[in-house]
């Protein structure tokens, strides 16, 4: 079970902070989480894995966005800074069992639980 928060309204080069919070089987297993962004299909923007804390970005993503996860609170963040009117959409937490390296699975779409979605609107 996921729930994303933190989406909104904001201007070219602002700032927006996404959470997922992760409930029910991963928290308990290895697992991978992911936040996608639906604009012509889902794209991979960034992926955190439970089990060694390693990280993927998609190109889009590098330089200007982090995803962070606080164990404690079963929740992953994404921090999205200097924001662009393309960075506009909706945009999705997953997770899926970990099996293999966060920079394979990400880019896979492959993600088995899906969250509701928080929409990002950057416009001046």
């Amino acid at each position: 079970h996921l729930v994303e928060s933190g989406g909104g309204s904001v201007q070219p080069g602002g700032s927006l902070r996404l959470s997922c919070a992760v409930s029910g089987r991963f928290k308990a297993d290895d697992y991978i989480v992911g936040w996608f962004r639906q604009l012509h299909g889902k794209e991979g923007l960034s992926c955190i894995s439970s089990k060694d804390d390693r990280t993927y970005y998609a190109d889009s993503a590098k330089g200007r966005f982090a995803i962070s996860r606080d164990s404690a609170k079963s929740t992953v963040y994404l921090q999205m800074n200097r924001l662009r009117p393309e960075d506009s959409g909706f945009y999705y937490c997953a997770a899926v069992p970990w099996m293999a390296p966060v920079d394979v699975m990400c880019p896979r779409v492959e993600f088995g639980a899906w969250g509701q979605g928080t929409r990002v609107i950057v416009s001046s």
